[in-house]
């Protein structure tokens, strides 16, 4: 293939789809055979390694030799209007079957046939005698309750549904059985309205709030559904059956609302058991399965890109980002099937057979982690080298000035790329013709000049004379055995986990019961464990002769100033390290070069740790699928989970850092070291001293703190706002007309409109006020067409009700609009499947209605007009009593978790080798999981948000979208140093001499990004403008690496420290490199926000 450039052009770079380092070839590496545990040494590459189409098939070349770009496209006429009516149709028909014939379609036909099941209930009069008889005309509740308790779930999940409906019948049962006696016995005693205020209060205005209390609480889809079935038993014994308003005890009423409900949620469970139903257990083995491929996909991603130097690879929105996304849904569904799986394992009492799976979810979500150190090393890579020197000018870019002011040759950077294509002398004449590789270059084709530049080693001082030079000196000599352990680790995870058994019987596939066995072949951990003996050994053989140059090239680069940089240049990444500066002359300082030598240190022995680290994690994952495979074999039975007085100790917490580094007879010496600030950090959170000179109302004031949680204030005005609404229900001058206008479905409605915040109740009643309106329409439609003067026929309208439940549980499952979907479906019922039971001759007076000839017109006006009054009635109840904004909450928020992130870096996050455990948990970046939730609350608000209308302007949801993904870069950065800290439990020797020399230098960095967070999060609150000097990370970043550096050379204890002691600091170093990226980052969103000063807040009134 021929150059892309030519030797004369002055302008020449590497092509951007091919790295930085195409144009070098590496030795052939040998590699562990899984299979055999043999060591071969043959021509692979990493390509080889990925069974999945990417992105680079694009560029690979066609059977003629050439690629797309220079075939002839042949003509193609433009097809006509008939064809293109044609090509569409054809397109539909195919998008619809492969919906019908998806997991979601099975899931939305499953709902639809539980709906025509319970409409069953209203249209055969054998079900409909069953449940009530003439007397109730409210059959069409359990095809209601299929609406909400419907079957698209696992078999696990089902087991937890029908627990929670269970509850909700029983709180429902025990609500109203009260209620009404309650009620009786004032009723005797001639107090009926005492007792009529006490049911208003206590049961509806307290038993509601509860149920709105437990959902906001819990926050579980499920829980939400329970608490739906238990406002919809509550509402209608309580409002519309009249029992407790006329002082009776009705215990018929009270049953046949129940049955009702138990009818649907049996109807539900049968079709989910019986009708293609789904395990958890098989879910949980096709996700395992399924992370296990993506995370081999990935790693060779990542390694590639590394090697490579081709930042595109991981940047550019394609296969990579693919994977990414593929990868966290696959995470997040294999959690959420493990909790499902437990209980259907539970059940069967293979209680070690869970334990075991939870484990192996624990190995791939540690596997992850792992992939996340590889990815920084990645950055940082890319980063420092896109940082050209700064020349005589004094400026930076990608091409220098030649002396002249005219644009000299581009930056040279050598090849690393040839790691993936082997070179040419070691192959034995076997040449593999790659695209990206000089060897597919063609007998006569002029190539680039960087083609005959030497590789760089690190035995060769001239050679390195870039930090791109060291890069590729420490890869030439990493980079095959990290190839050859990247191909073995691949190898091994296609094979892993399971295999499906080759005798299934029928009723196997049907259950969808998993039957697999675990694919772990004998040599597999032998093998692994020899290709990571074999890749340690070179890792540490590659680091030794790196920090052996070091020194010599400190020297020079002082004297010649050509191994460091000048000013920063930010890049994407944020992993970059700007120069300390200059000395006289424009030289260099020392301590510039240093921090130059130290990055790559940092870089390449950040990357080399983390894939060892995954190659040990990989081992472990055997291990434990080993143990899996014999408990398959041999199953244990047990069902200790029914001891619910004997149960099983609590998990061992964490292990943590106990002791500290501090040596017996330098106490006194490490107490003056360490800044007044470090060792105030423990005192500013000391919580015996909160409360020191504070009045005896302060107490009380603590005590009533329950009171001011967001949560329990939604409980009491939802309470409020529902006690409220039923009242005119209780006057008997008033009673008629709520009946009438059918009130307590407004109440329903009201129950299920109310949220949290102002903009959430927003979007859920215009969701739900648009499903009302369509399901109105529709109702009327199916009423009309198969009705003749009251005269129904079940069977067509059965058939309408089945094609609305399809189309209902499409935007419910398939668009994820549950409250669209819902309203649609329950406005339909509450029209069609009512008039219907009127017109069978019910004998409840409902001559309003029309009787047994109903007028669909009037039945469905009034429910419409309850459920817009319902709704429009919880929008004024969130925003008049204790209006709870979602956009201050998103702001408050975010400000709070800029605060608490801050107080991770007041306390130095390594400090826990000096100074011990903290004594807050605010203060500990362990709690960086807790954090993490609370950003994906902060995510939450962020739509709510969206959907809150203020005169002041539209919310910027772009803006704040921008602001929150770099606050979850931000913790994944905390992530990426919790997991290296609690990798590294047992320090040693080594890490404890590495850790006192850089004690001042990781103080000041530490505080410097505690400072900034602090300033980001005041900004917020105060809606101010940043200031337009802030402290920059980056110089004393570069002061610690310098200080590495230093220790290096002729640190005190500098002889006992090995190479993996650096572990901590240099995940140390990457982490702060990307902190100091993403607060720049925010800082420029927060200016776009707040650039522009408010004087309206600066007023001094």
């Amino acid at each position: 293939m021929a150059s892309t450039t030519t030797p004369s052009s002055p302008t020449q770079t590497y092509p951007s789809e091919r790295g930085r380092f195409w144009n070098h070839r590496l030795r052939r590496a040998s590699f562990i055979s899984p299979a055999t545990g043999e060591r071969s040494k043959r021509v692979f590459t990493l390509r080889e390694a990925s069974h999945r189409p990417n992105g680079d098939s694009e560029r690979t070349p066609l059977l003629n030799g050439h690629d797309g770009h220079h075939s002839p496209s042949p003509t193609v006429s433009e097809p006509t209007g008939l064809r293109k009516v044609q090509n569409f149709w054809e397109t539909q028909t195919k998008l619809a079957y492969t919906l019908a014939t998806s997991q979601t379609g099975l899931n939305i036909l499953k709902c639809s046939l539980a709906y025509l099941l319970a409409s069953l209930f209203t249209f055969l009069p054998s079900l409909s005698t069953a449940i009530g008889g003439h007397a109730q005309d409210s059959k069409h509740m359990v095809a209601t309750v299929t609406v909400w308790f419907h079957p698209a779930r696992s078999i696990g999940s089902m087991h937890e549904a029908t627990i929670l409906a269970l509850i909700a019948l029983c709180y429902s049962g025990a609500i109203t059985s009260t209620s009404m006696a309650i009620s009786m016995f004032f009723g005797r005693q001639d107090l009926l309205l005492v007792g009529h205020v006490i049911v208003i209060i206590v049961f509806i205005g307290g038993g509601l709030g509860f149920i709105a209390w437990v959902k906001q609480r819990l926050g579980h889809p499920l829980v939400n559904v329970a608490c739906s079935l238990a406002s919809l038993g509550c509402i209608t014994i309580l409002i519309k059956e009249g029992a407790v308003q006329a002082g009776a005890f009705s215990h018929e009423r009270v049953l046949q609302v129940l049955l009702m409900v138990i009818m649907g949620v049996l109807a539900t469970t049968l079709v989910n058991i019986s009708v293609l139903p789904t395990t958890a257990r098989g879910n949980l083995v096709k996700d395992m399965s399924r992370s296990t491929d993506l995370l081999g996909e990935i790693l060779v991603c990542i390694t590639r890109a590394f090697l490579s130097g081709r930042k595109q690879d991981l940047e550019d929105e394609g296969y990579y980002k693919k994977l990414m996304t593929d990868h966290q849904a696959s995470s997040a569904s294999m959690a959420k099937n493990l909790g499902e799986a437990k209980r259907e394992l539970w059940l069967l009492g293979k209680e070690r057979q869970f334990e075991i799976e939870s484990r192996i979810v624990g190995c791939l979500t540690g596997l992850s982690q792992d992939l996340g150190g590889l990815r920084s090393a990645a950055f940082a890579q890319f980063a420092f080298i896109d940082e050209v020197p700064e020349e005589g000018n004094g400026k930076s870019g990608k091409s220098t000035g030649n002396g002249n002011g005219k644009p000299g040759p581009p930056q040279r950077f050598p090849s690393i790329l040839g790691v993936i294509s082997e070179a040419p002398e070691e192959m034995n004449g076997q040449v593999e013709e790659r695209e990206d590789s000089p060897l597919s270059s063609s007998p006569g084709t002029a190539s680039s000049p960087d083609h005959d530049r030497e590789t760089p080693s690190l035995e060769t001082p001239s050679a390195l004379e870039t930090p791109g030079d060291m890069f590729l000196a420490f890869l030439a000599q990493l980079g095959p055995p990290a190839k050859s352990l990247v191909y073995t680790i691949k190898q091994i995870l296609d094979e892993l986990p399971f295999r499906e058994k080759p005798a299934q019987n029928w009723l196997v596939r049907y259950a969808g019961i998993p039957n697999v066995e675990v694919a772990m072949n004998s040599n597999f951990s032998e093998s692994l464990r020899r290709a990571v003996e074999m890749y340690s050994k070179a890792r540490e053989e590659a680091l030794g002769k790196l920090h052996v140059r070091r020194a010599v090239d400190a020297a020079a680069g002082g004297e010649k100033g050509v191994l460091g940089r000048g000013k920063p240049t930010r890049v994407a990444s944020g992993m970059s390290v700007s120069g300390v500066g200059r000395g006289e002359g424009g030289k260099r300082e020392e301590g510039a070069v240093l921090a130059d030598i130290e990055e790559v240190s940092a870089c390449c022995g950040h990357f080399s740790f983390s894939l060892l680290d995954f190659a040990e994690d990989v081992l472990t994952y055997l291990d434990v699928l080993d143990e899996l495979k014999v408990e398959m074999g041999e199953p244990h039975y047990s069902w200790r989970w029914l001891l619910f007085c004997g149960r099983r100790s609590k998990e061992h917490a964490e292990p943590i850092r106990q002791a500290s580094v501090v040596g017996v007879g330098e106490e006194e010496h490490v107490q003056q070291d360490i800044p007044v600030y470090i060792r105030r950090a423990d005192d500013f959170v000391d919580r015996g001293k909160v409360g020191e000179g504070r009045p005896w109302t302060y107490r009380i004031y603590k005590a009533m703190r329950i009171l001011r949680r967001d949560d329990i204030r939604f409980a009491v005005k939802v309470g409020i706002g529902a006690l409220l609404y039923a009242l005119p229900a209780f006057i008997p001058s008033t009673r008629p007309f709520f009946v009438h206008w059918r009130g307590e479905w407004g109440l329903v409605s009201y129950m299920a409109v109310c949220s949290m915040t102002v903009g959430a109740s927003n979007t859920t009643s215009i969701n739900r006020l648009i499903g009302t309106c369509i399901g109105a329409a529709c109702a009327i439609v199916a009423w009309v067409v198969s009705s003749d003067h009251g005269d129904a026929n079940p069977w067509l309208l059965g058939f309408f009700g089945w094609l609305m439940a399809l189309g209902c549980f499409y935007l419910i499952i398939a668009k994820n609009n549950g409250p669209m979907g819902r309203f649609i479906l329950l406005t339909y019922n509450l029209g069609a499947l009512y008039s219907y039971s009127l017109s069978v001759q019910d004998n409840e007076n409902d001559d309003d209605e029309g009787g047994i000839d109903p007028a669909i017109w009037s039945i469905v006006l009034h429910r419409l007009v309850a459920v817009i009054v319902g709704c429009i009635w919880a929008v004024v109840i969130t925003r008049l009593i204790w209006p709870i904004s979602a956009r201050r909450k998103l702001k408050d928020g975010l400000c709070v978790l800029w605060l608490r992130m801050a107080l991770v870096w007041k306390r130095d996050p390594l400090a826990m080798f000096l100074l011990g455990e903290p004594r807050s948990s605010y203060m500990d970046i362990r709690e960086e999981s807790a954090m993490d939730a609370f950003l994906s609350n902060l995510q939450g608000m962020r739509k709510a948000a969206s959907g809150e209308y203020e005169l002041r302007g539209p919310f910027p949801d772009a803006i704040m979208g921008r602001i929150l993904e770099r606050t979850s870069r931000m913790l994944d950065a905390f992530h990426a140093m919790n997991v290296v800290i609690s990798k590294n439990l047992q320090y040693t020797p080594g890490e404890a001499a590495v850790l006192r020399a850089t004690r001042p230098e990781r103080f000041a960095l530490s505080a410097r990004i505690s400072h900034l967070f602090s300033v980001l999060a005041s900004s917020v609150k105060l809606e101010y403008p940043l200031n337009d000097v802030l402290p920059s990370i980056e110089h004393t970043r570069d002061r610690l690496l310098a200080r590495i550096a230093e220790f290096r050379r002729s640190g005190e204890g500098r002889e006992v420290v090995l190479e993996q002691d650096y572990e901590l600091l240099y995940a140390y170093v990457l982490v702060t490199g990307q902190l100091s990226h993403d607060i720049e980052a925010v800082s420029a969103e927060i200016e776009t926000l707040y650039g522009t000063l408010n004087e309206e807040r600066l007023k001094l009134e």
